[in-house]
This record gives C-alpha cells, structure tokens and sequence, in this order.
C-alpha cells in the first residue's frame, strides 16, 4: 500500500459498449497490484442500487451524476483513486463533475462509434433502443455531446485493450507525483 497515496476521480466516460467497465477493471487492478488503494463505481451498479429510483430523463441524468461526484467528494477525503465508469453525455455534467471534484478529477473519453459499441453489445441494449424497447438510450433516442476537454482521449476501436489501459494507468498514477 502506497504511504502518500493522493485521492484522485478517474472518470471513464463513452457511450455504452466504449470499454468503461472493461478497462475500469483492468486499471483498478494494475493500481492495487502496485499498491494503491481503489474503488471502482460503476454506472449500472449504482443505477441497480444507490440511484435505482432515477430514470433516464435530463434531470433523473443530472442527479445521477450530481450524487455520484457527492459520494466521490467523500472517498477522496480517504485518500483513494476512485475510477468511475459512466455514460456522462452531457457536457454539462462534466461540468458539474469538474466543478464539484476540482483539481481532483481526471476526464477520460473513451471514443468509439456507434457502430462498433453495436457489435459489442452483449446486453442487447442497441437493438431494443433500436426496436424503440428502450427510452432515451444514448446514442439513439438521446443525445451524445463529445467531452470540450478531456485529459485524455483513449480511441477504444483503435488500440488494443491493453493499450488503452496503460494510457489511463499512466495518466493517473502521473497525479500521484
């Protein structure tokens, strides 16, 4: 465990099928193997869970990332590297995350088209947006703003997903010096 661990928010961000969950994982587990201390929260565990009464309108979006940048406000107080995999499409969220988490935050746009998300959709969830089962599913019945500045841009269709990782590992483990 690293003595002068400094609390920092990685905040995975992409439509669904980017690799936000995938690549969390992975960093997660290469920071803990060089002893630093993590916590990953992920968008469909806290919408199962702790934000299970929001929906997926403009404002039900807002709150689910307003009380996620709260609950991270907290575990930096402990010193962690939170890594935080969330849709977030709205530049305005962003905003608010940036706002309320400072210096402390680290924006990650993991780009992909469409197109590609579509093919690794395990859960199904373009086909019934597209079959108009789903509301407002980003991408295809809501919108997407691509991130105005991100601290780093990780092309997920491009690059290995190894590749992709060690950008995001090295982007943060640069916060802890």
């Amino acid at each position: 465990m690293k003595a002068h661990q400094k609390g920092m928010v990685v905040w995975l961000l992409g439509h669904s099928g980017a690799g936000k969950s995938t690549l969390a994982q992975m960093v997660a587990r290469q920071l803990e193997t060089d002893g630093y201390r993590t916590l990953s929260l992920d968008g469909d565990v806290v919408r199962a869970g702790m934000n299970s009464d929001l929906g997926f309108s403009d404002a039900d979006r807002l709150e689910n990332i307003r009380r996620v940048a709260e609950l991270c406000k907290i575990l930096l107080e402990k010193d962690l590297i939170v890594i935080c995999s969330f849709i977030t499409p709205m530049q305005s969220h962003r905003d608010l995350l940036r706002q309320t988490l400072g210096d402390r935050y680290l924006e990650i746009y993991l780009e992909c088209p469409i197109s590609i998300c579509e093919q690794r959709d395990v859960k199904g969830l373009y086909r019934k947006a597209r079959n108009h089962e789903i509301e407002n599913f980003t991408g295809i019945g809501s919108g997407f703003e691509v991130p105005l500045h991100p601290d780093l841009i990780v092309p997920t269709a491009l690059w290995q997903l190894e590749e992709c990782a060690g950008q995001i590992y090295r982007l943060a483990i640069s916060t802890q010096s």
